[in-house]
């Protein structure tokens, strides 16, 4: 039977980080499969960025096991960084260069050889630099930095993409760029991408990493995750004919809570003993008034991040 971990782009194994005193990583477990986005989000000082630069080789740890296509980073240094394209938050550039000159000159660390011209020609055409290359990097704009930071973590053609914060100071059109070209990326390489955007993880990703205080809180599918959270709960948006108080909503048999949204709307919360939709509209008939519309409502994905690591 082939090694499972063949089958892994990242597997890590009680991964413990310390700074002096403090413990910055606590026995973090987890693995991402080969061809997934993930998303890692967490409060500022959770520790994201630890994990992410011991991914690299970056940072060593104290205690635990890494490994990239199934080779651990410590054993193996040489040989697993080059399998990891890496862009870390600050992409330091070197700005009196013109992006060709810049990208060959990071294909040349690699030791590319033969296929170094193709490689840079190829992930200038990826990365959409081809109209900005008669540019020195310093004139850049921000979305095209990010690019040209893209491009130098893929000229080596990784397996595994590792990127912090990597929209961090785009306007929205240029975070919307950025988007897509990872989430083409991740059809045939593991991402795994650090962001406090909500909406970037949700549009993007498949899978959802939360850590806080130096611990996994959570590693799922966005939609399981969200299930999860609101396992005890049901919560539905109704819209009424009529004027309704709190005081009304509350007598409906099961609710525990009821707020409105806007006129003669209700954002309906109640436990999970039978479908409140059916209890809603009994409800309106019984006391001669109609429901005008009325739909499921999950919690979004930032509530649900407040609520795993208040």
């Amino acid at each position: 039977m082939p090694n499972k971990n063949f089958f892994m782009s990242i597997e890590i194994e009680n991964v413990t980080k310390y700074y002096g005193p403090y413990m910055a990583l606590d026995h973090v477990t987890l693995t991402i499969d080969k061809g997934e986005i993930a998303g890692f989000i967490g409060p500022n000082g959770a520790g994201k960025t630890t994990l992410m630069k011991i991914l690299t080789g970056i940072l060593p740890f104290n205690e635990g096991k890494v490994l990239l296509a199934g080779k651990e980073i410590d054993e193996n240094p040489i040989e697993t960084k080059r399998r990891i394209g890496y862009l870390p938050e600050s992409n330091p550039l070197y700005t009196h260069m013109y992006i060709k000159e810049y990208l060959d000159f990071v294909a040349g660390l690699y030791k590319l050889g033969k296929s170094k011209k193709k490689r840079v020609d190829d992930v200038i055409q990826r990365t959409g630099l081809h109209t900005e290359l008669n540019k020195k990097i310093g004139v850049l704009s921000k979305g095209f930095r990010q690019r040209v930071g893209l491009a130098s973590a893929l000229v080596h053609d990784p397996e595994v993409l590792i990127l912090d914060e990597p929209t961090s100071g785009l306007d929205p059109n240029q975070i919307i760029e950025i988007r897509n070209l990872i989430s083409e990326i991740g059809e045939e390489k593991t991402v795994m991408l650090s962001t406090h955007i909500m909406q970037e993880v949700e549009a993007i990703c498949n899978r959802v990493i939360i850590i806080n205080k130096g611990r996994i809180v959570s590693n799922e599918k966005p939609g399981v995750y969200k299930r999860s959270v609101n396992k005890n709960k049901q919560l539905v948006i109704a819209e009424f004919n009529t004027t309704l108080t709190k005081n009304d909503i509350l007598k409906i048999p099961g609710v525990i809570e009821a707020m409105t949204t806007q006129n003669n709307c209700w954002l309906i919360e109640a436990d999970l003993e039978d479908d409140l939709r059916e209890k809603i509209f009994k409800f309106a008939v019984e006391n001669n008034f109609s429901v005008l519309s009325m739909q499921r409502q999950e919690k979004s994905l930032e509530e649900v991040f407040r609520e795993l690591t208040k």
